[in-house]
């Protein structure tokens, strides 16, 4: 629908839906997980980079966590080098983990960062290694194994899991009106690099910084039940039985956990939205019937 054939009602009607949610979460700090097909399409990109400015414009704290695995795996196919997966997550070995800071600290971070500066916003790229922000350490995968009693350890190289967020570098870039865009690298006591799943990141800053809302971008409606359909709402209880269950499972395992990790830890409200979709964001954050699957801690 052009300008000129718009409905002034229909406008004047959308503005005014907003005006609540724009005087609740001012000064409030709202946490982005973006990937998916948001982060590949131009007409998503561009409509997810406007949603973040204007959020800043009327007086949010957006913080924007990304991820980049198909842009990693373009980048390790082109040196000849295949990826691997254990329990979901990529065999990092040291070669594979130059690739992911170059891919993820560079050329990701530095497109979604011009991509918001583009449109009038103030963005600013880090890593988990800028200012020691996210401390991180090895992370411990295990398998089941037949000929043991115990499951097998299995050593899948640089990935991490978080150790600590240090809230002061997030807490500066706020006090100076700055967007942060973070990509999820992370960085061990001894000064190595660690690859951390983008999901369990965001998890993690939501819950340090105390944010209102934690939203998970993906390529699926939401949270769907074993028919396919959408579950507008999903609890702790539920969560366990549909992931026992394989339901919930693959990629959207780490998704659930950090959601309902950082509602635990005190964010107020965390969802798992369809980044399919224009303005995303701006329907959940905006308007009385949002879109997605709220999570909950009860």
């Amino acid at each position: 629908m052009d300008m000129a054939n718009r409905d002034p009602k229909l406008t004047a009607q959308v503005l005014s839906e907003a005006l609540p949610y724009i005087q609740r979460f001012k000064d409030k700090i709202l946490v982005i997980k973006y990937g998916g097909n948001a982060m590949i399409e131009d007409r998503l990109k561009k409509s997810f980079a406007r949603d973040i400015v204007l959020m800043k414009s009327v007086g949010m704290h957006p913080i924007v966590v990304h991820g980049g695995g198909p842009q990693i795996g373009e980048a390790l196919a082109k040196i000849g080098k295949k990826s691997e997966f254990v329990n979901g997550m990529r065999v990092t070995d040291s070669e594979t983990m130059d690739v992911v800071e170059m891919v993820l600290g560079g050329l990701v971070n530095k497109d979604i960062v011009n991509l918001i500066n583009g449109v009038g916003g103030r963005a600013v790229g880090l890593t988990g290694k800028d200012g020691n922000f996210i401390r991180a350490r090895k992370l411990k995968v295990s398998l089941p194994s037949p000929e043991f009693q115990s499951p097998e350890i299995i050593d899948i190289g640089h990935v991490g899991e978080v150790e600590n967020i240090n809230t002061s570098v997030i807490d500066m870039l706020i006090a100076s009106d700055l967007i942060p865009v973070i990509a999820p690298i992370g960085v061990g006591a001894g000064g190595e690099s660690y690859n951390i799943n983008a999901d369990l990141v965001a998890g993690k800053v939501a819950a340090e910084l105390r944010a209102e809302k934690l939203i998970v971008l993906t390529n699926t409606l939401g949270v769907l039940d074993a028919n396919g359909d959408l579950l507008t709402t999903l609890d702790a209880a539920s969560v366990e039985s549909m992931t026992a269950s394989g339901v919930i499972a693959a990629g959207m395992v780490p998704k659930i956990s950090a959601s309902l990790e950082a509602v635990q830890e005190g964010v107020s409200a965390a969802h798992v939205i369809d980044g399919r979709v224009e303005h995303a964001v701006l329907l959940e954050v905006f308007t009385d019937a949002g879109i997605g699957t709220l999570i909950s801690a009860g």
